[in-house]
């Protein structure tokens, strides 16, 4: 009875100490308060986020002072030195708080770890990292955690400062010291060499640290393998065996099978450093502890921050006596880690990247396999998440070595990309996994865990309870659940389960779990399927998150986008960037939008740059694809029909040793598959860009969503306008531009090349031709750069018909184009290559309706200011003009009013640019018809029948809006729309409108009796030829007929009078050159006489 009675009593002892509780509790706080610390370091070695007292020249000696006196600081006999400090003492208490209670959490974090440790040696709990997992797993981590924190404060320089400064002001302000500060003064003091300290710390724990870090002699050299053996074994194979494909991957330690090398090696480590007299005693610890050494150079302490382990350990056991043979064990590891660790894992990598590959490529096209082998996803994910890691940090930590080439990887961007493949299956089959796990656990799991309870021959209540329990949570299972979207939560079972170990693994418990390690064995392979059903999320970030924050990162990042085999898994980059926000902590929530910042801007980045590579490669295959389509253009064939031509005629002409020029197409003759051309280089790595660009539709990055084919397609846009605008190779100091139809050929190749686009990658690429090419039917694009309407109204306007004004270029109606003529300068470019029926027709194909109506505004603008000047001679001759509209029936009153006229050359000279201007533009429109005909012939023809059928009695206003969409679609009208408007902007508000409608009837008149002139020049000769004049006063009868009919529709008068009135004039006028004697005055009246026949 009184045994009963005691050994109930230290079940309950045992229970009562919450060890399963406090170990959660603590290992959490811990990762806190590391970061906490981590960031405190940062901010201190940053000079932008380091306390202005720290380094500020005023207080300088004062914090000298204190650090040098710490931790007791006599304030009372030093005031000199510390008196700057006396002003600031407010806002030094509260700026430095945060930092001074970290420092203060840090202390109470280490008593509660101190008394936690006693605790479970005064209990002497059993550890088997194969058997009571979660017990021992969260005892090492303790450990390791307690000892990084403990590193991690010794390397902040400022915290004695930071301490001193806070407990000088609150003893200044309170008149004491802060409570804390003399343990936590001491406790800075003491632990100025960390790992010196607890080495010393650590004895009376050496026989638990011990068993816990013996135990991993199971799992540790199984998991150290080299890749050889990996792939002798065929390792995450699952078409090896493929009988047992369906069968449950079964392991009696499920999860030290996906326990992080990583993690084990820090156990190890730090482990037998603080319990290194074991190292002595116990072979197998010696053989750990060797192995650890030799798998790094260096381990991580927490994210970048590494911990270098040879140095550090070769130091301290420098100064314990009897350790030269472990001095010489650690100096050989060292020698093995820089010579066979690289290439070691190296060759893992490489064996991994094949390995997942299958993998995910097996479950990809069989996702029912995720059930029976969910195992073998967790490995995987952990075995590469191990290696990327130990890359990263020695990567940003290079040994001075031979060789560095083992520390670079231009390939582990495949092996993150196949993890992600991994995760993105485990995230979408999540219901597939529930089903069959569900099934497991009620179907198998709970049948044997029966079993074993009841075979159990000392089961006490308690436990006997808990063991009930987690049967009947088992069998109560049903796919039905998972069907219905039931949300599992299996946490309190998996608590209960940690603290049964707890209770079990005291000594002298009533149930021993040393003594039926099956059941250890068997609940915890339950508890890793009871996470297949409801912690899958957790899982992934268990086993494969990369929240790493190193320099080489983003250089690898580079190095993969060098590489085209390897630039189709760029993605990896942007979606490690997703897990970023899974490293912070809510003891630390001031770095989340830190972390959160760097996350989206790394990612942002990283995207970018891939739509920069796709942008530039298809910018060359653009450019290669151009020059081919040049080729084709007809200029030329001219040399190959004149070596067809000289060759039927049999004549010998050029060089004999000249060779034959190669026909377009002769790129794509292929004596041989192996010969791969430019071309197909950059055709391959596109495609391979693209495959990563269209991998993921979009990724959420801290709350925000990144489409990566948006900035493939934000780029595409900004270069093809650029290109653009570029290919018309236009040159402002010899004012050369490139015809409208090569311009149209090399878009048509561009626009070619980005439509194929559309194979590679699920953008919308019609979405950039319309962006693009209507923002070049604009004057200026979005960004207020010159398009190119601007570029060829300016070119035309300001070249081309500013040469036919000076004399050099004449307009010859019957070629409907504008022609050089011979003259002493020669032009710099050929007039009829620019505006023949093909290149206007090129030029509307390109600049648009939209463009095209800006080229007749902006060619009306130029008319409007020639009638603004012919009105202003009006005004000169005024008198005389009106005199002579009432007297064309007497000739004498005429000749003799004639002569008082002045500007006569000037106003058919002016007359004359407006009809050239107005020829051009109705080439301009005809092309406009033309192509528009093509593109959209009901609409056109629609407009045409629109504008035929108004009924003369139609309001001007309502004629007026059908005239100018009649213009816009390129038809000629009888009045030109946009120049009223053009003319109507010149009303002057000092002159009547009576006085206005004068001015237009006289201009008319001056106009009439101004013809005879152009008899007497040389250039006035008419050409049947050309139908018409070189001095182009053909034009003239264009510009008659539209300026009086633009004037009296603005004025309201009648069209039909004033141009019979005209005629009246013009022909009396002319009438009187068969009169003139004078034949240098009628040599070409002839010729002018014709001008009335046009105007008709």
């Amino acid at each position: 009875m009184q045994n009963s009675v005691g050994t109930m009593s230290r079940a309950v002892m045992s229970s009562q100490q919450k060890i399963a509780e406090k170990l959660t509790i603590l290992n959490d706080r811990g990762i806190g308060m590391l970061t906490r610390i981590y960031n405190i370091k940062k901010a201190c070695g940053d000079p932008k986020a380091k306390p202005s007292y720290l380094i500020d020249k005023n207080l300088e000696s004062a914090v000298k002072y204190i650090v040098k006196k710490f931790p007791v600081v006599d304030t009372r006999n030093n005031s000199q030195q510390l008196s700057q400090l006396h002003k600031e003492k407010q806002e030094i208490l509260k700026n430095l708080a945060l930092y001074y209670f970290t420092f203060v959490d840090v202390m109470e974090f280490k008593d509660h770890v101190s008394e936690l440790l006693n605790t479970i040696d005064a209990c002497q709990v059993f550890f088997d990292i194969t058997v009571n997992f979660d017990l021992t797993k969260n005892y090492l981590d303790l450990v390791v955690t307690y000892t990084t924190l403990m590193i991690m404060v010794s390397r902040i320089e400022e915290r004695k400062a930071i301490v001193g400064l806070y407990n000088y002001a609150h003893e200044m302000l309170h008149g004491a010291s802060d409570r804390e500060y003399p343990r936590l003064g001491q406790m800075i003091v003491d632990y100025e060499n960390p790992l010196k300290k607890m080495m010393e710390e650590f004895v009376p724990h050496s026989k638990s640290l011990s068993d816990a870090l013996i135990s991993l002699q199971m799992v540790y050299p199984r998991r150290n393998l080299s890749a050889e053996q990996w792939r002798n074994a065929q390792l995450l194979s699952l078409i090896s065996a493929p009988s047992t494909m369906l069968n449950p991957a079964q392991s009696d330690t499920m999860p030290c099978e996906y326990l992080s090398l990583d993690t084990m090696e820090k156990w190890i480590v730090f482990g037998f450093i603080l319990c290194h007299g074991n190292l002595n005693s116990d072979a197998a610890a010696l053989s750990l502890w060797k192995i650890a050494l030799q798998s790094s150079s260096c381990l991580a302490l927490f994210r970048d921050e590494v911990f270098h382990v040879h140095k550090v350990a070769e130091d301290l056991f420098m100064n314990i006596k009897g350790y030269n043979k472990r001095i010489a064990d650690i100096r050989e590891c060292r020698e093995t880690a820089l010579s066979h660790a690289g290439p070691l894992h190296r060759e893992r990598r490489k064996f991994l990247r094949s390995a997942l590959k299958e993998l995910a490529t097996v479950l990809a096209d069989q996702p029912g396999l995720l059930g029976p082998k969910a195992l073998f996803v967790f490995m995987a994910l952990s075995f590469a998440r191990d290696e990327i890691i130990w890359l990263l940090r020695h990567a940003d930590n290079i040994p001075r070595t031979r060789n560095s080439d083992d520390f670079i990887d231009k390939h582990v961007a495949e092996l993150i990309y196949y993890m992600e493949e991994l995760r993105a299956h485990v995230r979408k089959y999540g219901p597939v996994m529930q089903r069959y796990y569900v099934q497991y656990l009620s179907g198998f799991d709970a049948v044997v865990l029966n079993e074993l309870v009841q075979n159990l021959s000392v089961c006490p209540e308690d436990e006997s309870i808990i063991m009930s329990s987690f049967v009947n949570t088992m069998t109560s299972l049903s796919v039905k659940q998972v069907e219905d979207g039931e949300v599992f939560d299996f946490r309190g079972m998996r608590l209960d389960w940690f603290r049964l170990q707890a209770y079990t693994s005291v000594s002298k418990a009533s149930l021993n779990l040393s003594d039926h390690k099956e059941l250890g064995k068997m609940m915890n392979t339950i508890i890793f399927h009871t996470k297949m059903v409801d912690s899958l999320v957790e899982m992934l970030v268990e086993t494969s998150d990369l929240s790493i924050f190193c320099r080489a990162f983003e250089k690898m990042f580079h190095q993969c986008l060098e590489l085209p085999s390897q630039s189709r898994y760029s993605i990896a980059f942007p979606l490690v960037c997703t897990h970023f926000m899974s490293c912070t902590h809510e003891l630390c929530p001031e770095e989340r939008h830190h972390i959160g910042d760097r996350s989206l801007s790394l990612c942002n980045m990283f995207l970018d740059e891939m739509a920069k590579q796709a942008r530039n490669l298809i910018t060359d295959i653009c450019t290669e694809q151009c020059t081919l389509s040049d080729q084709l253009l007809p200029k030329h064939c001219a040399k190959t029909i004149s070596q067809a031509v000289n060759k039927k005629s049999k004549k010998q002409t050029g060089k004999k040793g000249e060779p034959e020029r190669e026909k377009p197409g002769v790129e794509s003759m292929r004596k041989n598959r192996l010969l791969v051309t430019n071309l197909d280089k950059l055709h391959t790595a596109l495609s391979e860009l693209c495959f990563s660009i269209n991998y993921v539709p979009n990724l959420v990055v801290w709350e925000h969503t990144f489409t990566p084919r948006e900035y493939l397609t934000s780029h595409l846009e900004i270069r093809f306008t650029k290109s653009i605008v570029g290919m018309t190779m236009y040159n402002q100091a010899t004012q050369e531009i490139a015809k409208p139809s090569e311009l149209l050929t090399s878009v048509k190749a561009y626009m070619t090349v980005l439509q194929s686009i559309e194979n590679y990658v699920q953008i919308d690429i019609t979405r950039v031709f319309n962006n693009v090419l209507l923002q070049q039917t604009q004057h200026l694009d979005s960004h207020g750069e010159p398009t190119i309407t601007s570029l060829y109204t300016n070119w035309y306007l300001e070249t081309l018909l500013r040469q036919v004004s000076n004399g050099h270029i004449a307009y010859f109606p019957a070629m409907k184009a504008f022609v050089n003529l011979p003259t002493e300068s020669e032009l710099t470019f050929n007039a009829e290559e620019y505006s023949d029926i093909s290149e206007m027709r090129a030029l509307s194909e390109l600049l648009g309706p939209y463009g095209m109506k800006f080229l007749s505004e902006s060619l009306m603008w130029h008319i409007s200011s020639q009638v603004a000047e012919l009105k202003k001679l009006v005004v000169e001759n005024v008198d005389v003009l009106t005199q002579m509209r009432t007297s064309f029936d007497k000739p004498d009153q005429m000749a003799a009013l004639f002569k008082r006229l002045t500007s006569v050359d000037s106003v058919l000279k002016r007359m004359t640019i407006i009809g050239v201007i107005l020829s051009f533009r109705s080439l301009a429109q005809e092309a406009l018809k033309d192509v528009l005909s093509c593109h959209i012939p009901f609409l056109v023809s629609s407009v045409e029948d629109f504008k035929d059928h108004i009924p003369r009695e139609t309001d001007m206003k309502v004629a007026m809006n059908v005239y100018e969409l009649s213009s816009a679609s390129g038809l000629p009208c009888e009045i030109d729309p946009a120049l009223v408007v053009a003319l109507s902007s010149q009303k002057s508000e000092n002159i009547s409108p009576e006085e206005e409608y004068k001015i237009a009837c006289l201009l008319m008149v001056f106009v009439a009796v101004s013809l005879p002139t152009l008899a007497s020049n040389v250039m006035s000769q008419y050409s049947p030829a050309i139908e018409g004049h070189c001095n182009n006063i053909h034009c003239l009868a264009k510009a008659i007929n539209q300026i009086a009919a633009a004037l009296f529709t603005i004025h309201k008068g009648s069209i039909e009078d004033r141009l019979k009135e005209f005629l009246a004039l013009a022909s009396s006028s002319l009438l009187k050159i068969g009169q003139e004697t004078d034949k240098t005055t009628t040599r070409n009246r002839e010729s002018v006489y014709l001008l009335l026949d046009m105007r008709q």
